[in-house]
């Protein structure tokens, strides 16, 4: 979809609509519509639409206002989005092909107006590329988004904010791509198309490369796959020169059958979706490379798919990681936490970071936890969280924070081994977390997020319609505007 910033917008175009507060929510429009709204109970709600249709010079034309809510709202931000996605969804595949919106009736910031226009071509996205017989009333039609009356600076903020819905939307491809299409060497390549000229410089290690390097734990994971496993990291030095980089590590598993202690059939296609973690990292590095984030950013992501092939590897078996540690593999469906740990030893040997975040679809426990509203995130460092959390609240990418500590490292003791890749039944998303703390260098700053209830929706939410959301992308964007930018 296109965004499209004008005086004069052509005149053929039958689709008007306005972004309103509750308090003047029909300001300047005629009787009809205001009695019609009023008819229609329309009260200017964050994300409710009012439609009217007018015949004006012989032509049939559509009307609509969509409310943000109040003006000194809290959640004015998350409000103004709502409005802009409640447009997006109510004429996606309405038969227009152009709309013409204008933002000069809720007294909205450059900020906020950019917000609604994020959250309108986000939730415009769909992926419908395999579908051969789709309804013609269900096609999408709506191709370009007129934008009149837009506040001071909204243009300027418009730049950032379609950087980060180009990253969201290429997080989403990712995530819902089959894995027949999406697998570790499609995925690099995928990645080195979409930063072609970009200025990120793009490293790759092969099953060799990672085997003299000792990487034991992320090619177990892959070994029962005809799938070659890789190691993906994108480089971004945008910042200070000679500054320590900040490391974004994913989890990238394109499928995930748990290998010899094999998911149940039923849902196991869901688990195309087991790479959310290296999605939200290539997404996120990628809006940050389009807007040329002045910060030095690297994404590291350990590419592996897990299947039950008779050369997989089996419970029981210990493998010695990047980092010497050895692993009793209790269960071969705790595969995350492998890929993730010589990841993170890799990328910590190689960057020297100032600090490390990681993301992952790392535990079911994480969705039985919080459900589909918050990821969880675990941290050794309380400034690390507290930045995470806020930016988390402000883009919309939220997330709660859950405890670490030694009463849970204990859980992963094994008897014959290092540590364990699966603790008891309680507590398992933490004791996940306490895994990877142990590949964390002392006085190293770190965060993981267990995403494992946000990349994928069976729902339409605020800012994405059902499947992909994107969830991750935001979150880094914000998270490095606001603390790593000079």
């Amino acid at each position: 979809m296109q965004i499209k910033f004008t005086d004069s917008p052509p005149s053929d175009i039958r689709l008007h609509a306005r972004i309103v507060n509750r308090e003047d929510r029909l300001a300047g429009y005629d009787s009809a519509m205001t009695d019609g709204a009023s008819a229609a109970r329309f009260k200017g709600n964050p994300g409710q639409v009012f439609e009217a249709f007018t015949m004006e010079n012989n032509a049939l034309h559509r009307k609509a206002v969509a409310g943000a809510g109040e003006q000194d709202a809290r959640k004015r931000r998350q409000n103004v989005e709502r409005a802009g996605a409640a447009l997006s969804a109510k004429y996606l595949a309405s038969g227009e092909s152009a709309m013409v919106l204008d933002l000069g009736h809720a007294d909205l910031s450059g900020e906020e107006a950019a917000a609604a226009l994020l959250a309108l071509r986000l939730r415009g996205w769909r992926h419908d590329a395999y579908r051969t017989k789709l309804p013609e009333e269900k096609k999408v039609t709506l191709e370009t988004v007129h934008v009149i009356g837009a506040p001071d600076g909204t243009q300027e903020a418009w730049k950032d904010a379609e950087a980060v819905a180009k990253g969201s939307e290429f997080t989403r491809k990712l995530v819902t791509e089959p894995a027949n299409v999406l697998y570790p060497e499609s995925f690099v390549e995928m990645c080195r198309d979409a930063f072609e000229g970009t200025g990120a410089k793009i490293t790759v290690l092969d099953e060799p490369e990672m085997e003299r390097l000792g990487m034991n734990a992320l090619l177990g994971v892959g070994q029962g796959s005809e799938r070659p496993s890789r190691l993906l990291a994108i480089e971004w030095r945008g910042g200070v020169d000679g500054d320590k980089p900040s490391l974004l590590v994913g989890k990238g598993v394109t499928f995930d059958t748990g290998g010899i202690s094999i998911k149940p059939g039923a849902g196991m296609e869901d688990m195309k979706w087991d790479m959310g973690g290296a999605g939200a990292v290539a997404g996120g590095m990628l809006a940050l490379v389009l807007r040329k984030a002045r910060a030095n950013v690297i994404g590291v992501m350990g590419l592996a798919e897990n299947m039950p092939d008779g050369k997989a590897q089996r419970p029981g078996d210990v493998v010695t990681t990047m980092d010497g540690q050895t692993v009793e593999v209790i269960n071969t469906d705790a595969e995350g936490r492998l890929v993730l740990c010589d990841a993170l030893c890799w990328a910590q040997r190689e960057y020297d970071p100032a600090r490390i975040v990681d993301f992952a679809t790392l535990t079911g426990a994480m969705i039985i936890a919080l459900g589909n509203e918050h990821g969880g995130v675990f941290s050794n460092d309380d400034d690390l969280a507290g930045q995470l959390l806020s930016a988390g609240e402000t883009s919309g990418d939220k997330l709660w924070r859950l405890p670490i500590g030694p009463a849970y490292d204990k859980l992963i003791d094994s008897p014959i081994a290092d540590i364990k890749n699966v603790g008891p039944r309680q507590a398992g998303s933490i004791t996940a977390a306490q895994f990877l703390h142990r590949f964390i260098k002392k006085g190293t700053p770190w965060a993981h997020c267990d995403i494992a209830g946000m990349v994928w929706a069976d729902k339409p939410g605020h800012a994405w319609d059902k499947g992909a959301t994107g969830y991750g992308v935001r979150l880094i964007d914000r998270f490095v505007a606001d603390n790593l930018e000079k």
